[in-house]
């Protein structure tokens, strides 16, 4: 637990409360009491995630689902209430309302850029320095599924989250969508949940927004001086259009400084495009076979064998043909 506090200051969150096993982590902008919660346990894994719903009644419609606990008192900063819940694959979904925010933290502003048209700094050389990115937010998080129908249709009918982009195998069976939070006029980011088919469930990534791209390589700079295991980046995603770069934690679990990220009204059309390692990225290093491609452990190769049987959206087929795409 210790060594994954050291990365996650490395990476740029900030410790928002400690307890006896429990850390509470957060960004620098104004929002959420924390963002990241890490609690000791046997072993590394992921939990779940959280969400905020605007009204008590929303609280009461989702505490009235099947396998849902009862509204409660939040424990954690910030407190408001609560129901937990579990989505079709298994994962802890924490649903809040009322949660206290906090203000934002001092933070430096996005570095004026000279342009050949345009050179707002004068006299001003660019000196930022080398210490850990200040992280402003949690941006998305990204999930793999067995059960991709099943799962995708729970976060749009209890969550209210809309598709912004799905990618497509040859045969037009979807392998990845890309959901926003539906605000109506408002804009909101590109994605903050994305589901991809997998053989079982497993977390992605979670992705934090910084403020801009010198913020990113100098992140990355830091990190690779503390030797963290870097994954991939720094390049511009095609979907989305993110500027990114992915670290590893102590555990292996992928973290991604981004910046620039696409936003939509909830009348922007749905995007389809087929699935493919090039479809990752407009510009920067390939995307290694590593960032997708799963280490296999007894337990793994047991829940692959027993979802091919029984998830209506898996077979062997489709997972070698996933393999072949994005390998």
């Amino acid at each position: 637990m210790e060594k994954t506090e050291s990365f996650l200051r490395d990476f740029g969150l900030l410790l928002t409360r400690r307890e006896q096993d429990v850390l509470y982590m957060r960004g620098a902008a104004a929002g959420p009491a924390y963002c990241y919660r890490l609690q000791q346990g046997p072993k590394a894994r992921f939990l779940g995630l959280g969400f905020e719903v605007s009204s008590r009644a929303e609280l009461e419609a989702l505490a009235a689902l099947a396998g849902a606990s009862t509204i409660e008192a939040s424990a954690h900063p910030g407190g408001g209430q609560q129901v937990s819940l579990r989505d079709p694959s298994g994962f802890l979904v924490e649903v809040l309302w009322n949660q206290k925010r906090v203000p934002a933290l001092p933070c430096r502003k996005p570095l004026p850029v000279n342009s050949s048209a345009q050179q707002p700094r004068v006299n001003e050389p660019q000196r930022p320095p080398l210490r850990p990115t200040e992280v402003l937010r949690l941006g998305h998080a990204v999930l793999e599924v067995a059960d991709f129908q099943a799962t995708c249709s729970w976060y749009t009918q209890h969550l209210g989250l809309i598709p912004s982009d799905v990618q497509v195998l040859p045969d037009g069976s979807p392998g990845v969508v890309f959901l926003r939070l539906d605000r109506g006029p408002e804009p909101t980011d590109h994605h903050t949940l994305a589901i991809a088919q997998g053989f079982m469930p497993l977390y992605s990534h979670s992705a934090y927004e910084v403020v801009d791209l010198d913020a990113i390589t100098m992140g990355h700079r830091f990190l690779k001086s503390r030797r963290w295991t870097h994954a991939w980046g720094v390049g511009r995603h095609i979907l989305g259009s993110q500027l990114f770069d992915y670290w590893q934690d102590p555990c292996g679990d992928k973290h991604e400084h981004y910046c620039d990220g696409d936003v939509f009204t909830s009348d922007h059309p749905l995007g389809v495009h087929p699935i493919h390692r090039e479809a990752m990225a407009q510009w920067g290093p390939p995307m290694p076979a590593s960032f997708t491609r799963p280490s296999f452990t007894a337990e793994k190769l047991q829940a692959l064998f027993k979802n091919v049987r029984t998830s209506p959206d898996l077979s062997f087929r489709k997972l070698t043909t996933l393999a072949r795409l994005l390998g």
